[in-house]
Parts: C-alpha cells; sequence; structure tokens
C-alpha cells in the first residue's frame, strides 16, 4: 500500500516544509472551520440504506437500532455519510494512511507483541490513504458528539477538541525533528502515560486511569474463552446467543459435521498463507474446532464477522480469532488511486502502516460464503489486553485529557506513512488550525443531529425496520 506523498520524502527538509506551507494556498487553514450543508448533499439515509445492501439482511435492523440510540452512537455508524460530506471540501493534498473512521472509541489500550500496553488505534475497516486533515476532523467532531452526550457546555466540548487538535499538531511538530527511524519505533507506552499523568491529571484521573490499564490487562483471550465458550459432550464449543451469536452448524444448509468441516477448512486455510512462515508454524499448533457468527460494534453490524475457537495442547489451552467480512472503504468512492484485489489485505496493510502494536496473528483471505458468495475477510486475535474508553464516564477535565491522548496517538500513526515535516509546517506553530478545527467539530456535530434526527424519520415513517438488542 502506498500513500502518494511518499515523493516529498526524497527533498532536503528545508523543501519538504516549502511544501507544506505551500499546501496553505490549495487550503488554508482558516478554511477548515468552515462547513455547510452542501446543495446537492446526498441523501444520508440512502447513503446507509446502500450499505445495507450488501449486509446480512436479518442483522440490518439490530444496526440501526443501535444508530438509534444517542447521535454519539449514530455518529460511529456514519462514517460513510462523513466520508461524502468531507469529499468536496478544500484539501491540503499532504497524503497519510488515513484510519478512515477516527473517532474518539476507535483510540484505546491495546497489548504490543511483547506484551507491553500501548495506545493506539483500534479499528482501520475503513483505511485508505488520502488527506490528513480528514481522520483529524472526524476525531475532533467525535468529542463535540460525545461532550454533548454527557451535556457539556459549549465552552466544555470546546476545550476537548482544542486539547485534541493541538496535542496533534504539537507532536507532529515534535516527528518533523525526529530521525526517520525513531518516529517508525515511537510508542505511546506506559512510560508516555506516567508523563502525562505527572503533567496534567489530578489524584481522580491518576485512579481512573491506574483502573482502565489494570482492567485491560484482565481482558485476555482466557477471558473471552470463558465468556464465549461452554463445555459441550463434544469438547469446548462457542456458546450461542443467537442473533448477537449464532455458531455455525446453526446457519449451514448442512448442518452435517462433514458440511460444518468443509466451511472451517476453508476459511482458516486460506488465512495462514498470509502468515509469516514463523506465525504458520505458531497456528499449526491448534485445530480449529467451532466457529460462530457474531454481531459487533455500531458501523460493522450487518457485514459478516466471525469468532473462530481454535484449541492447541487441550480444551484449556484456546485461541479466539475474529474474521471480520472487509467491504470497500467509504473513502473508495472519493478517492483515487491504488485499487485492492483483497480488501483484506487492504486493511491489513492499513494497519500495519499506522499500528505500532501489531497483531501477531493478523492476516486476510478470500473464501466462499453461506450465501455462495465470495468475501474478503481480515482476521485478528479476539480480546487481547484491550481497555475501552467509556466517554459517558467522564468528566469535562478528563474528556480534554482523552483528546490529548487521542490526538498524540492520531500524529504518530500519521507520521508512519506521510511527510511529518510538510503537515507541521503546513500546521504551524500557532493556534489557526486548533481554532479552525474547533468550529469544524461544532458545525458537524449539528449536521451530525440534524441526520440523526432523519433516521428517526425513516423508522417513523417506517421506511426502515428496527431491531433493539
Amino acid at each position: 500500500m502506498t500513500v502518494p506523498s511518499a515523493f516529498t520524502a526524497s527533498m532536503p527538509p528545508a523543501e519538504r516544509a516549502a511544501y507544506g506551507r505551500d499546501a496553505r494556498w490549495r487550503a488554508s487553514r482558516s478554511c477548515h472551520g468552515w462547513y455547510e450543508t452542501a446543495r446537492q448533499r446526498p441523501d444520508p439515509i440512502e447513503v446507509i440504506e446502500r450499505q445495507s445492501v450488501e449486509r446480512v439482511p436479518e442483522l440490518v435492523p439490530i444496526r440501526y437500532g443501535r444508530m438509534l440510540e444517542s447521535p454519539f452512537r449514530f455518529y460511529r455508524g456514519a462514517a460513510a455519510i462523513m466520508a461524502a460530506d468531507l469529499a468536496p471540501l478544500p484539501n491540503t493534498g499532504l497524503q497519510v494512511q488515513l484510519c478512515g473512521d477516527a473517532h474518539l472509541l476507535n483510540f484505546r489500550l491495546l497489548a504490543s507483541p511483547e506484551r507491553h500496553l500501548v495506545f493506539d488505534i483500534n479499528d482501520f475497516d475503513e483505511t485508505l490513504p488520502g488527506p490528513f486533515e480528514w481522520d483529524v476532523k472526524r476525531l475532533a467532531a467525535s468529542f463535540v458528539t460525545a461532550s454533548r452526550a454527557n451535556g457539556f457546555s459549549s465552552k466544555e466540548q470546546n476545550r476537548a477538541v482544542r486539547a485534541c487538535v493541538k496535542a496533534y499538531r504539537e507532536r507532529m511538530r515534535e516527528f518533523a525533528g525526529m530521525r526517520t527511524l525513531d518516529i517508525w519505533y515511537a510508542q505511546d507506552d506506559a512510560d508516555r502515560m506516567r508523563q502525562l499523568q505527572a503533567s496534567s491529571m489530578d489524584e481522580e484521573a491518576r485512579r481512573r486511569t491506574a483502573r482502565a490499564t489494570a482492567r485491560a490487562r484482565t481482558r485476555t483471550h482466557l477471558q473471552a474463552f470463558a465468556k464465549l465458550t461452554r463445555v459441550t459432550a463434544e469438547g469446548r464449543r462457542i456458546a450461542p446467543d443467537p442473533p448477537l451469536i449464532t455458531p455455525l452448524d446453526q446457519l449451514l444448509a448442512d448442518p452435517s459435521e462433514e458440511g460444518r468441516e468443509k466451511e472451517l477448512r476453508s476459511l482458516l486455510a486460506g488465512y495462514a498463507r498470509t502468515l509469516p512462515s514463523e506465525r504458520r508454524h505458531l497456528l499449526r499448533h491448534y485445530r480449529l474446532v467451532d466457529m460462530a457468527r457474531k454481531v459487533v460494534g455500531v458501523g460493522s453490524v450487518g457485514t459478516r464477522c466471525w469468532i473462530l475457537l481454535l484449541l492447541g495442547r487441550d480444551d484449556d489451552d484456546p485461541l479466539l480469532l475474529q474474521a471480520k467480512e472487509a467491504q470497500e472503504s467509504v473513502l473508495a468512492a472519493h478517492r483515487g488511486g491504488e485499487r485492492y484485489d483483497n480488501q483484506g489485505r487492504r486493511v491489513v496493510a492499513g494497519q500495519r502502516l499506522m499500528q505500532t502494536a501489531g497483531d501477531i496473528f493478523l492476516g486476510w483471505t478470500h473464501v466462499m460464503g453461506l450465501d455462495g458468495q465470495e468475501r474478503d475477510f481480515y482476521v485478528r486475535q479476539l480480546w487481547d489486553w484491550k481497555g475501552i474508553a467509556r466517554p459517558e464516564t467522564m468528566g469535562p477535565d478528563l474528556l480534554s485529557l482523552f483528546g490529548r491522548l487521542c490526538g498524540a496517538s492520531l500524529a504518530r500513526a500519521h507520521a508512519r506513512s506521510g511527510d511529518p515535516v510538510a503537515i507541521a509546517a503546513y500546521l504551524g506553530g500557532s493556534d489557526r488550525f486548533d481554532r479552525a478545527l474547533t468550529e469544524f467539530a461544532q458545525s458537524y456535530a449539528d449536521q451530525n443531529e440534524r441526520d440523526f434526527e432523519a433516521l428517526e424519520a425513516a423508522v417513523g415513517s417506517g421506511r426502515i425496520t428496527v431491531e433493539r438488542l
């Protein structure tokens, strides 16, 4: 996966900085504060409905039900709507590998291969190269939306956004002065968390951060194993909880053991070939014994997601994998450039470019689905020391601190694939970009609330069917 602006790396630093400053002619920093509904804006409900066409029909009402819980929940499922809104706006042309869905709940504590906790981006379903500010805008608007859900004042909402964007800008300026390998090895690990605690957190924030870290260490594959499986006459199997968790044999037209084994082998064999040789060797120590369809997230509901139960030495030696359908990125319709023979490969390549906490079992595959259609998947471990933020429990000060973490982490991810010298020169040392993004975040949060109301109206008119689970 290539990022179009990579050629700037061959320029001397002074030319790279000039290239970044020249981008202000294409899109001034102040222009990012402007947002108003485009005259030819697509109907947001049509955008969501188009996505639903390729999804599991009986699960689509669950997706709508989750999006209707609040404007913030709606925002999490509306990446395609925002991509269409960002595309016609002026952009810098300063390319990075985008997350594509950089809202605040896609930043969390993760386990590195060395078994250290790091703070990083977690979701790359929509990853694709594009202008760096698209991710920053989606992240900034998510803080306003989450702040409004908490009943924060406009001043408190803006403070969280400013903290986030300022941290992005200042961290990018740090990376502009660093050696290339030092940027690649940079991590937001426990040491960096302690530095933030010492400089910014009060005693209550320190206690909550310590509790979150401790909880993340308990969210292991063994905890998932205990929660998601049960002992049966055939041994350990995934516990059904339909429609949220539905074992494979309940979905097969041929529920015989032979038909089930064929589906299991098909998915695993193609995936194993995408792993490095030492990881394939490790995978051979496990046997695949069960598989179930699982409903996950908000925006992903309706895409095909499977959990795979593998056992090693015995029934108490598990490995749980998640195979998630990879469809075309919501950014693809608005970005030219490279196309991918496998959307799972696109997700994996983007994740490896942006994320420091690489999953040792990350890979992709292409299989024939239960409906006879060929589909792309990416595969990773299920629950590996994941600590998920709970913004609804945060006060204004803590949410602003979390904004600093997210903004700095996004800058690190962008600096790995883009040109930090050019981006830092574009952003500059003043707070002009910060102020513009604060204005944008407020106006886009207003748009998101209007779209949320449109979904409520679509349900009220009978256009959309909802199931609340």
